[in-house]
């Protein structure tokens, strides 16, 4: 009885985050400037704090990738 009470609130919940998720794949003038800032801050970040290696470099790209 619990289960199919939890299915019914859940189920809905989780159908209208898949589709607001789905929804969001353009991206608006807005959105890329913001990401354009970022990346400016960034570079001046690598250029005022260099990474101080091979494994420090590899975690800011991949940080930059996930981001």
């Amino acid at each position: 009885m619990m289960t199919a009470f939890l299915r019914i609130l859940l189920l809905p919940a989780l159908l209208v985050t898949g589709l607001g998720l789905a929804a969001c794949e353009r991206q608006g003038p807005a959105e890329r400037a913001g990401r354009s800032l970022d990346r400016a801050g960034q570079n001046v970040r690598d250029a005022v704090d260099p990474p101080r290696g091979p494994v420090e470099r590899l975690g800011r790209s991949v940080d930059r990738a996930v981001n």
